[in-house]
């Protein structure tokens, strides 16, 4: 491709819109640009890119015995009503678009396709003579979020691979769940990218096992917590941990203190010269069903802990049956405005101790008129503990479950992991951290969606059973961003030799020069007839200007046909090294060649 015919339109200045260094590059080289809020055009140099991320996605996936299809973008509600996840996704985590079509019946654009295909099979599937079956797309998906952000790692609109195995039993499931770990880690490793597999939530998705495959980069949105002798790996959401031990308690007896302006509990720890390991912390939160009740849960924990929110809120889905619902809607703090609508009285916030009344609730037609009392696993060994006492400026010390407090009937693991933790597997190993950007996840589904949308098939006994299903993501075009986020430098991207738009680039510095024009030709073909993807910059513009759009949109090799055309040279410029070699005309497209396979060999 000459560069002069490409729409090509780089920009010198980071874009105000761009927060993180590979939005701000792609933009400025001129990749993508933004449409709307979330919402960008693939220029040709991306979507060649989008491409090659494809390829490689589709061929590890063939290679594996799944079919490609395409399934519709607008889906009915009520498929989503069947699954009971329209409300869900519509309401609690909002991120569906959804709307009214011109026959009052109720559409959404698809952010995934676990009905869609689970409705698929319904219809087709009747035996377990079709079994194990594994169906993938490669398509754009459409997701609301609340703050779009970091350009393609945050949209609106991208494109992703999503695929969908159906099977007689777990074990067949767990054989294509293993195989999908081997796939995705293929398609990353291929891709040029350093990534950790890690133990994931599964989220609104459900199931009951997830891996969530993480690209690693400073800019990610995802802590990631692992140990270096390589048995753990998990995001911070699930990561489970040994906390620090508790120091023993300094108080003997059980007694209520003034403790002035204390209602945090470093404050408090400063104030009774005691660790925060002492102390049990209770934390009031409300959570809202998708039935509309709304329960105000207190948890108990220990003082140098935090509550994770994505394990509290699984705890609560556990436990929504009792309420009359299904799922949890809204969770949170309340703030003052929130206790308005239920509180009985002022609550002494910083100072509630695990007995706080329940005639600090009010009631209400749609408020549970007693609080969901929980304990962390963290808190119920303390022993002479730190707590509130219900009263503001006062605690007490020297408390113990079962004698002052009754320790709640729900213990639970609802603490935060954090680096410096102890493993679980081998209490010597401590937890350490990174920074991970999302690319994959594969969920063990089980019968979550066959079960609700009816979906059965008929075993060699002539029993009907639910299918039981995998779910599979690759998200292609943040994977292209993510590339870029974990390879760049001052200058702009570095792109790996198997994903980038095109493997070399020929500069002619000077385009008056009939012999710089000529030979850089001629390299050019010929780079073209060994299967090399090759641009060739034939602008009329200053050499300086030419350089930098070729570091800037980051080609693996360049060749220069410049001053050592006279004696017979090139230079080539290796732009991952920033090495620059002098090589003679004869030599140079076979050497970049070995060199482009070389490097696609070593990614296999």
């Amino acid at each position: 491709m000459r560069l002069s015919q490409m729409l090509f339109v780089t920009l010198r200045e980071d874009p105000a819109e761009a927060e993180i260094p590979s939005h701000k590059l792609l933009l400025r080289a001129g990749y993508m640009r933004r449409v709307a809020s979330g919402v960008y055009a693939y220029l040709p140099l991306l979507w060649r890119v989008l491409n090659k991320i494809s390829d490689i996605v589709r061929d590890e996936m063939n290679a594996t015995g799944a079919q490609e299809c395409l399934l519709p973008q607008l889906q009915p509600a009520e498929l989503w009503r069947e699954s009971g996840r329209w409300d869900t996704y519509t309401k609690a985590e909002g991120i569906m678009f959804s709307l009214i079509d011109r026959r009052q019946q109720e559409v959404g654009l698809g952010p995934t396709h676990e009905e869609v295909i689970t409705a698929v099979a319904r219809d087709m599937v009747r035996s377990y003579r079709q079994l194990p079956l594994h169906l993938y797309q490669i398509q754009t998906k459409f997701r609301d979020e609340i703050r779009p952000r970091f350009g393609l790692m945050r949209g609106r609109e991208f494109i992703m691979k999503d695929g969908y195995s159906f099977h007689t039993s777990e074990s067949s499931l767990k054989e294509t769940y293993q195989e999908m770990y081997q796939a995705y880690s293929n398609i990353l490793r291929r891709c040029g990218l350093e990534f950790r597999a890690v133990d994931a939530d599964s989220g609104a998705i459900g199931g009951s096992g997830s891996t969530e495959f993480m690209v690693l980069a400073e800019a990610g949105e995802d802590e990631v917590l692992y140990t270096e002798d390589g048995k753990y790996a998990a995001n911070v959401e699930k990561a489970v941990s040994r906390p620090v031990e508790a120091m023993p308690s300094t108080f003997s007896k059980f007694e209520k203190l003034e403790t002035p302006n204390t209602p945090t509990i470093e404050s408090l720890a400063k104030f009774l010269k005691c660790s925060p390991t002492q102390i049990v912390k209770n934390v009031l939160y409300q959570a809202t069903f998708d039935n509309g009740r709304v329960v105000l849960v207190l948890v108990s924990l220990r003082g140098d802990q935090d509550v994770n929110d994505v394990k509290l809120t699984n705890e609560l889905t556990k436990l929504a049956a009792d309420y009359g619902g299904s799922a949890v809607i809204t969770l949170g703090v309340p703030d003052e405005d929130a206790q308005r609508q239920w509180a009985a009285k002022p609550l002494p916030l910083g100072y509630m101790a695990p007995d706080l009344g329940d005639d600090y609730i009010s009631g209400g037609k749609e408020v549970e008129p007693k609080f969901l009392r929980l304990a962390d696993r963290t808190a119920t060994d303390l022993k002479n503990f730190v707590t509130g006492s219900n009263e503001t400026g006062y605690h007490v010390v020297g408390g113990n479950w079962g004698k002052e407090f009754t320790l709640p009937k729900q213990v639970v693991d609802v603490r935060k992991a954090v680096a410096g933790d102890r493993a679980l597997h081998d209490p010597s190993q401590t937890l350490q951290t990174a920074r991970g950007i999302e690319i994959g996840h594969i969920f063990q589904l089980g019968t979550k969606y066959s079960q609700a949308l009816g979906a059965t098939f008929t075993d060699e006994n002539g029993a009907e059973l639910p299918l039981v299903m995998g779910c599979y993501g690759v998200g292609v075009s943040r994977l292209a961003q993510a590339a870029v986020e974990q390879s760049y430098d001052k200058n702009g991207i570095v792109w790996p030799v198997a994903i980038a738009p095109y493997q070399a680039i020929v500069v002619i510095p000077n385009m008056g020069d009939d012999l710089q024009v000529e030979a850089a030709k001629a390299i050019y073909k010929e780079l073209l007839s060994v299967g090399v993807e090759a641009l060739l910059d034939d602008r009329d513009e200053r050499a300086g200007v030419k350089f930098k759009d070729a570091d800037l949109i980051g080609i693996p090799y360049r060749v220069v046909t410049g001053r050592a055309l006279r004696d017979g040279k090139v230079e080539v410029v290796d732009r991952a090294t920033g090495i620059v070699q002098e090589v003679a005309l004869a030599e140079v497209v076979p050497l970049i060649k070995g060199w482009i396979v070389d490097e696609l060999l070593a990614s296999r």
